[in-house]
């Protein structure tokens, strides 16, 4: 089991605020450089300088071009430098679902195939090695839990290459599918297709900050300094516990018993309460007083999402009460690596039992995203990433990602 890393994306993310964090958080600068160098690209060097953000001191990391591509970049182009460069294969294969990711997301803002679409805004340089960078920083701090808060998407407008555009710009907003989002702060963009990309590879848990133990904390800048506004972004690096694989935390379970709502409502209401954050939601049919048949809904959350799950609660059902009660769990820390599939990228969930022995299953939504565009039966992606994943396992018996 490795280090775990938790994204705190109060102002959005970037490439640029990534590799920032993660040098500011304990990556030595000058192995960051010579992982790079595995990229066999010419024409770039990296700048390593310290910035304000408002109040907080930040780490920038820039990415100085002094020859390059004068035109965007194809995915395919793309796919032969990862190919060819040096690489470790996990990197390689991270990279691809990054940029796999973004053609997905572009291609659906532009109504294109993601094989033609070229990447005005990702595809330069300095983008292409914010992603690799990104992901090497990871590596190199031995990280295996990604996990993330909501991220901030920005508000207002923004100026891209195919004109003014709302704030979060229409790929940053299909890659947001299935993750929480909100908007605040200045009017700008604040999450960029690259950073939220990488966010979506790497991460395995969205939500409130789980229980950690953070060892260092880095914040890393972009170029925008909006006035007033501590454009940054947080990370906090905990190392393994020593008492062993699992983990401990505490978790408030919310109860309430239903036996005049309305059956349809139901699905909405799990939705609203995954939305605020809810960690699990179950209905379970019991018999009550008169004999009468009825529901408990129990929810798992956070104690800091208490209210915003008895809000949900109140409102959305008939419920006059709620059982409250504080419970530890023991979980096991998890991960996501990533494996293509005939349609597109799954990512598959992996529970560490010890240091030989994990549980793994592909992600459903990332199933049910590629079957609803492809028309392939869910049943056949899903067995076709298992099978992938079992694959890659073969390859490297360790399972780590």
């Amino acid at each position: 089991m490795g280090a775990h890393l938790h994204f705190d994306c109060y102002s959005g993310i970037s490439g640029d605020m990534t590799l920032g964090a993660l040098v500011d958080v304990g990556v030595p600068f000058s192995d960051l450089v010579g992982g790079l160098k595995r990229l066999r690209l010419a024409g770039f060097t990296l700048r390593k300088r310290r910035v304000h953000r408002a109040a907080i001191h930040a780490t920038k990391v820039d990415v100085v071009i002094m020859s390059g591509w004068s035109k965007p970049l194809s995915l395919h182009r793309i796919h032969a430098i990862l190919s060819a460069s040096r690489l470790s294969d996990k990197i390689k294969e991270q990279s691809r679902s990054v940029f796999d990711r973004l053609a997905e997301a572009e291609g659906q803002a532009h109504r294109v195939a993601k094989n033609h679409v070229h990447f005005h805004e990702v595809g330069v340089l300095d983008s292409f090695v914010d992603i690799v960078g990104g992901l090497i920083c990871c590596d190199l701090l031995g990280v295996t839990r990604v996990t993330s808060s909501p991220v901030n998407v920005g508000t207002g407008t923004l100026q891209s290459a195919h004109g003014i555009l709302p704030a979060p710009g229409p790929a940053v907003a299909i890659l947001a599918k299935g993750i929480p989002i909100y908007s605040a702060g200045p009017p700008r963009e604040l999450t960029t297709p690259t950073g939220m990309a990488l966010l979506r590879t790497l991460t395995s848990e969205f939500g409130p900050m789980p229980v950690m133990t953070p060892t260092a904390i880095g914040y890393g800048a972009g170029d925008a300094d909006p006035d007033g506004w501590p454009n940054a972004l947080r990370v906090f690096l905990s190392n393994p516990p020593s008492r062993g694989v699992r983990e401990r935390d505490t978790v408030l379970e919310l109860e309430t018993n239903l036996d005049d709502v309305n059956p349809q409502t139901y699905e909405y209401v799990m939705e609203q309460l995954f939305a605020c954050g809810a960690l699990d939601v179950t209905l379970a049919p019991v018999i009550m007083k008169r004999g009468r048949p009825g529901i408990v809904l129990t929810c798992l959350a956070a104690p800091a999402q208490q209210d915003q799950i008895l809000d949900v609660l109140f409102q959305e059902t008939t419920a006059l009460g709620v059982r409250i009660r504080e419970v530890v769990r023991q979980i096991l820390p998890r991960r996501f690596v990533s494996v293509k599939v005939r349609g597109g990228v799954v990512r598959i969930k992996i529970a560490d039992v010890n240091k030989a022995t994990a549980k793994a299953a592909p992600e459903y939504l990332d199933c049910k995203r590629i079957a609803e565009r492809t028309g392939r039966p869910v049943k056949e992606v899903l067995e076709d990433a298992a099978h992938a994943y079992a694959t890659q396992r073969v390859v490297r018996p360790t399972g780590r990602g």
